[in-house]
């Protein structure tokens, strides 16, 4: 699924951390969410307008809960509105999601004051190394120029959008027509998804990064 592959690309495998501001990564979860059911078909985007398309509930559980408060909330089409939304529990909807799948697996640190935290972090070296593969599996098809899929181009297109770009490409800088490729991803997407894609860019600029991209 589209945004678990971003979830393990925005995390370190080592230690659970979101590779971008907090704000930043649920914002391209957010969006890589609406994605999901913009590719299934169930719902699409106009002039910032998200609308539905098919009320037919997805295989997916989370992309069918998603659907139900899309359609239980009509009054509410600002795609920057549910961009908002959503992003404030992402991060936990996709981690549990990749633990229903074996990718990940909850961790709780306790935190001063006797508070706790979990993280969703992949701990067996399969794993760690299926993690990794999200990312470089994206480099390697990016630097050897292979046509990508729509699922891939928007992955690619959020990463670009999102800032993650220099963790993708990390060591390749000696293959610009990488980079060269990343802004056409976006514009061969269709125009909901690159709609999706402009304004999770947007959001993101109004967010104060960690420098931890």
């Amino acid at each position: 699924m589209l945004a678990d592959q971003y979830y393990l690309i925005a995390h370190e495998d080592r230690t659970g951390r979101s590779r971008l501001h907090p704000r930043a990564t649920g914002l391209g979860l957010a969006a890589a969410l609406l994605a999901e059911l913009v590719l299934e078909g169930r719902i699409g985007v106009t002039d910032g307008d998200l609308f539905i398309v098919d009320r037919h509930p997805p295989r997916d559980a989370l992309g069918h809960d998603i659907l139900d408060l899309l359609v239980a909330q009509p009054q509410h089409r600002d795609v920057r509105t549910w961009l908002a939304f959503l992003s404030q529990d992402a991060a936990l909807r996709v981690g549990e999601r990749l633990v229903r799948l074996g990718a990940v697996e909850p961790v709780t640190r306790r935190r001063m004051l006797g508070t706790s935290h979990t993280l969703y972090m992949p701990n067996s070296a399969q794993q760690r190394n299926a993690a990794a593969w999200a990312s470089t599996r994206l480099a390697n098809l990016l630097v050897r120029g292979m046509e990508l899929s729509i699922v891939d181009r928007m992955l690619v297109s959020l990463v670009s959008a999102t800032g993650l770009t220099r963790h993708v490409l990390y060591g390749f800088e000696n293959y610009p027509h990488a980079f060269q490729f990343l802004p056409n991803a976006a514009a061969s997407l269709p125009s909901d998804l690159r709609e999706i894609v402009d304004y999770t860019e947007a959001s993101i600029g109004s967010v104060v990064t960690v420098g931890r991209r």
